[in-house]
């Protein structure tokens, strides 16, 4: 059941409403991923990391309410519940406790791939079915790689 009418046809609505579901439980867990490491970071590139995980939790959190806004305006209710994150994220699972800086960046590397592989395969299969769907994951995907490409860079030292 919908109580909002989309211009979309049904099947793809649910093909747009399915990408757009993972896209946002994979941000919801990103954001979450990054929190537990800017929580439990120590090292000596301990502020620099801090801020840029700050970064990496506010692009995933804007980017998660435009995704589920966006399911929203389809017709498709969104889930951001907890179990529904844990029963369905891509994200790969962060260690427990205090995290050396290193390991933190090494971590975040990991976690852009895979996000990044995801959102790159939910590209393709919404391009034929919905433009705009298309373009807010590809616009997701630039900024996604942009925070990746730090986070590479980073590792470097």
């Amino acid at each position: 059941m919908t109580v909002i009418n989309s211009s979309l046809p049904q099947r793809d609505r649910e093909l747009a409403g399915t990408a757009l579901q993972a896209t946002l439980v994979d941000l919801l867990d990103l954001s979450l991923v990054a929190k537990q490491a800017h929580w439990n970071l120590y090292g000596p590139r301990f502020r620099s990391i801090h801020l840029q995980l700050e970064e990496v939790v506010t692009t995933a959190r804007v980017f998660a309410d435009t995704v589920a806004e966006r399911a929203a305006a389809l017709g498709v209710s969104p889930d951001g519940r907890t179990a529904t994150i844990a029963r369905t994220s891509g994200v790969p699972s962060f260690p427990s406790g205090w995290t050396k800086d290193g390991d933190t960046v090494q971590a975040l590397v990991r976690t852009f791939a895979a996000v990044i592989e995801r959102v790159r395969a939910r590209i393709e299969e919404t391009g034929p079915v919905d433009a705009v769907t298309q373009d807010l994951l590809i616009g997701l995907t630039a900024e996604l790689e942009k925070q990746s490409w730090m986070f590479q860079a980073e590792n470097r030292i």
